[in-house]
């Protein structure tokens, strides 16, 4: 059931305003790329399937053997992954000025539940995976919103109703089931979804990346991105399927340390191309190699061309002897925003304070990372000859963030594993490494989250620690950049920055949308000593940033999944994010975030059917998702 909220009050904020104009010489140039040729690999569409029980089932058919960290997955088991999050506790940890509360601001339009944990299990006939985080995608046009998420897609109308129901991406995608709990034969896992509407081809671009395994679910190393094009999403999608392994196979370049993963992919568009780019980690090992920018022609795509070139190009000690790391591809609200110059230029933001990027363990820095590509008219012909150029931009101190607390209250999961009868349910025997406890949320590391490019500025946001009342917490760095491309270079300045941070709670996972007028809106959750985690957003102003804090949906109760207990995932942080959403429709802003849309007791988790909560939750996890419309 979905419910239009009330129009929200603000809460608060903590913002510091800093506008340094900066600009770097620029970076030396990047390997050269790798052009080679995809092609069209059939048709996917959506297909209704039943839904099923959501019973929990053997746990080697609830968690999935790849459990890498940013795979939306719990902790390695069978030693096939890599641990590919490379945190460390943070050396600095900047300071943010206290704002007051603010109680008029964005207008809320309408905020209903997307598709939310038990949706994702429960798909085709449940034969689906138990999945954490849900890593949000999110993209609207032509009267559709679509949502994509771990292991789920949905079509909704703009009040909330479906044009479609909740499938699994397996069957969207053409695959057989990610686990068979029939056969008991295993599928691919796809994973990572990312989505956008293009307003010059009027079409939907989705994304997701797919990891191969043999039938008894062991993985073999082959991965690709599967990139879905429909005019309509709720009808056919051509798929193309690129090869991101990077060990010579299947037409790849021959990296280090292959077969690689593709992780973490994200797209964008400028007005001749479609842009994805991924962070290449060694897929068996622990080694990282750098970001990989992809370059399509975009038109190629929407036409359905059987045929397509795409241009590779790795970042390997591009940025002034750093790997680049994740390179978020700008998308623009409208086909007037493109940048013509330089025969069509592309931008991108990253971040550098990863050890991904530094090699070290400090995650602190004082820079972030314009990169523009330039020629994207070259796209279109038989020789595509674009030149990718980066530039350090100097920003305030950014830094890992803590862990992020969340409200005390009913944590059944948990509780259960406490409790020697109930865990036996859950693991076939007593938690050996029980007690457990209310988890803490993953706040991300810093890498750069999603980004805009309208009126000449480039808005992007990342998660730092901020100290707010002389406490350190997760909050969140955002900032907006005026580039200027040239032929073999780009410069860039800073037009403004700041950090957001709310006392006693955390803010996490930003992501900013800004309209062709300069209005935007950041995206995020909210979490803290006084609140469950929750959506909501501020006002983000072309010129003056971020405003007050505002809620779209206040969380309901703790996150409650099995990524944040000892005795399921090793582990005493639950996986969360990996990122939000924003989609511009017109003057007005689509925001999607993670949220707990739902709680409930020890006893009514135990209750028939077990771990159900009354169908609102499964036994292994309880995350939701929530869809709202903003005008700024």
């Amino acid at each position: 059931m979905y419910r239009r909220l009330a129009p929200v009050v603000a809460l608060g904020t903590a913002i510091a305003l800093i506008g340094v104009p900066a600009a770097a010489s620029a970076a030396p140039p990047t390997a050269a790329p790798v052009v080679r040729h995809i092609q069209l690999g059939g048709t996917g569409a959506y297909r209704p399937t039943p839904a099923g029980t959501g019973r929990l089932g053997p746990l080697s058919t609830e968690i999935p053997r790849s459990a890498g960290p940013d795979e939306g997955f719990a902790p390695a088991t069978s030693g096939q992954r890599a641990d590919r999050t490379l945190a460390r506790p943070a050396r600095v940890r900047p300071n943010t000025s206290f704002g007051s509360v603010v109680r008029t601001g964005p207008q809320l339009l309408t905020s209903f539940d997307g598709i939310n944990h038990r949706d994702q299990r429960t798909a085709n006939n449940g034969n689906q995976f138990s999945l954490e985080p849900p890593d949000q995608g999110l993209c609207v046009g032509n009267g559709h919103v679509v949502e994509a998420v771990n292991d789920a897609f949905r079509v909704f109308n703009a009040d909330g109703t479906g044009q479609t129901g909740v499938i699994d991406l397996n069957t969207l995608y053409g695959y057989p089931p990610s686990v068979n709990r029939t056969t008991g034969v295993f599928g691919p896992e796809l994973t990572d979804p990312s989505c956008l509407y293009d307003p010059s081809t009027r079409r939907f671009f989705l994304v997701v990346l797919t990891l191969e395994a043999t039938p008894a679910g062991d993985l073999t190393g082959d991965n690709h991105l599967d990139i879905a094009v429909a005019a309509d999403p709720t009808k056919t999608w051509n798929i193309y399927r690129l090869d991101v392994t990077d060990d010579g196979t299947h037409g790849t370049p021959v990296h280090p340390n292959c077969p690689c993963i593709g992780d973490y992919p994200h797209i964008g568009v400028d007005a001749n191309g479609f842009y994805l780019t991924t962070n290449e980690y060694s897929f068996f090992g622990t080694e990282y190699n750098s970001a990989q920018v992809y370059a399509f022609s975009k038109r190629a795509l929407a036409r359905g061309d059987a045929d397509v070139l795409v241009t590779q190009i790795d970042t390997t000690a591009a940025d002034a002897g750093r790997n680049g790391f994740t390179l978020w591809p700008a998308q623009s609200p409208s086909t007037a925003d493109y940048d013509t110059a330089q025969r069509g230029t592309a931008y991108f933001l990253s971040s550098n304070a990863a050890e991904e990027a530094t090699g070290t363990d400090e995650y602190v820095s004082n820079s972030i990372v314009t990169w523009s590509l330039t020629n994207t008219q070259s796209l279109s012909t038989a020789h595509p000859d674009i030149e990718l150029s980066n530039t350090r931009v100097k920003v305030r101190t950014y830094s890992l963030p803590p862990e992020a607390n969340q409200k005390p209250g009913p944590f059944p999961l948990g509780q259960c594993l406490n409790d020697d009868a109930c865990a036996t349910v859950v693991l076939g025997t007593p938690d050996p490494d029980k007690p457990e406890a209310e988890s803490t949320l993953d706040s991300n590391d810093t890498r750069m989250q999603q980004v805009t490019y309208t009126g000449g500025r480039l808005y992007g946001a990342l998660d730092t620690a901020v100290t707010v009342a002389g406490h350190s917490q997760a909050g969140i760095g955002w900032y907006i950049v005026r580039p200027q491309s040239h032929r073999s270079s780009v410069s860039a300045s800073l037009v403004n920055q700041g950090q957001l941070g709310l006392a006693g709670n955390n803010l996490t996972y930003p992501a900013i949308g800004v309209n062709a007028a300069g209005d935007g809106v950041m995206a995020f959750t909210l979490t803290g000593n006084n609140f469950y985690p929750s959506a909501a957003y501020a006002a983000f102003d072309g010129r003056a940033g971020a405003g007050a804090i505002h809620l779209a949906k206040a969380g309901l109760g703790p996150e409650d999944g099995f990524t944040g207990y000892k005795g399921l995932a090793d582990s005493t942080t639950s996986r969360w994010g990996d990122y939000g959403a924003t989609a511009v429709d017109g003057r007005n802003i689509w925001i999607a975030s993670e949220y707990i849309g739902q709680s409930c007791t020890l006893a009514q988790y135990e209750a028939d059917p077990f771990g159900s909560c009354g169908n609102t939750r499964t036994a292994l996890a309880n995350w939701d998702t929530r869809i709202s419309l903003i005008k700024p």
